[in-house]
Formats: C-alpha cells, structure tokens, sequence
C-alpha cells in the first residue's frame, strides 16, 4: 500500500515539473506558457522548463514501456535557443510523436509544433510568426545582427525541413507588415496553418491520439 502510495507522488511529482503524463503506452508532454531556458522567469508566469523537457525526452526515446509521445502545446515562445533545442530532440527521436497546437503556437513554438512526425492544430488556435527578437541591452555591432540573421535562417530551415511550407512562403509569413500593430510578422489560424503546409492536419484530442496509436502499430 506505502509503495503504490510512494509511485502515485513520484507521477504527481513528473507532472507538476514537466507538465507531462504517462498514459499506458503513451507520454504526453505540455509545452505551456512560455519557454525557460538560460535564464529563469518572473515568479507568478506560467513556463514550461528546459532542463525538465530534456531529460525527460531522453528518458522517453529509452524507455520500453513508452511507445509514442504525444506534445501539446500553448504556449506564446520564450528561449530562443531552448525552444530549439527542445524540437531539434523531438525531432531526433526514433519513437513516434504526434503534436497537438491548442490555443497557441507562437514564436519558437512553430518549430516545437513541426518537430513531431505528424502535427495538428485545432480550428481556433494561433501561430505568431515573426522574425528572431530580444528584450533589454543589445550591443550595435555587426556581430550582433549577424547573430540575429544565423539564429533566424537556422529556424526557417528546421521549419521548412520539418513541415511543407516552402522558405520563401515562411519568409513573406515571418517578414509581413500589414498584420502585427508593433511588428513583422503574421498571426495565422488552424486552416491557415494547414493550408500553408505548415502543419499536417487540423483535428483535436481524438485526432492526435488515433494517428499516434495507428503509428505505433506500423512500428
């Protein structure tokens, strides 16, 4: 009774820092808020942290239990870097993965939504694409923007190698003017998502979970 009791706190314990759940087979991972990476947020904000993610990916593509991972996300961005190195281990697993955008993919959450084998987006949900951006004190120098222009091509490549959007279609999205009051960029819909071949398919819960379960059973 004490060792089930012992097991039940360790799953609360995974959930409350990884917002993920294991579900018979199947790990489902939240990508909520914003994403944490070098540096630590603001008490009182919602944010999903990359040294929970990352181990608890590995984890995932080495256990025997877990044959699939489902990734839910709303979230509005956050560490440019962690966002991408978060996709870029999705993106590297042998195990099947599902993506599901609920409410929000923004920013680097457009790489995180691709880096799964097959993604899908609900009808009212939103993706905010826009050019690499930061808050505080910058240097101006050369060295910087072309630190801006590396960190930018390098997601536009790991989105377009991920999806079946084209380069100069994610450009013309993450360099518009008409659509964001204080910035470039766009903010697109589920059906704009999909249409755009940014994202597989729009579909809810249900979805998600049938094409990852038919995907463990070609495995």
């Amino acid at each position: 009774m004490e060792e089930k009791r012992n097991e039940e706190l360790d799953k609360l314990e995974v959930i409350e820092k990884s917002g993920g759940v294991e579900l018979d087979k199947i790990h489902c991972i939240s990508i909520i808020g914003q994403i944490e990476g070098h540096y630590a947020l603001p008490d009182g904000q919602k944010a999903t942290k990359y040294e929970h993610i990352v181990p608890l990916l590995v984890s995932i593509e080495q256990s025997e239990e877990i044959e699939g991972l489902l990734i839910v996300l709303n979230t509005m961005g956050g560490d440019v870097e962690a966002g991408l190195a978060i996709a870029e281990m999705i993106a590297s697993m042998k195990k099947p993965t599902v993506s599901l955008v609920l409410g929000g993919g923004h920013s680097i959450g457009v790489p995180l939504a691709v880096s799964a084998k097959k993604s899908f987006i609900v009808p009212s949900a939103t993706m905010t694409i826009h050019p690499v951006r930061v808050s505080g004190t910058i240097v101006g120098s050369p060295q910087t923007y072309y630190y801006f222009e590396r960190m930018q091509g390098r997601i536009v490549s790991f989105v377009c190698s991920h999806s079946k959007i084209s380069e100069e279609k994610f450009k013309s999205l993450m360099m518009a003017t008409d659509q964001i009051a204080t910035d470039t960029g766009s903010v697109i819909d589920g059906y704009e998502a999909v249409k755009s071949g940014l994202v597989d398919a729009v579909g809810g819960l249900s979805d998600a979970l049938d094409c990852l379960n038919k995907m463990i059973e070609k495995e």
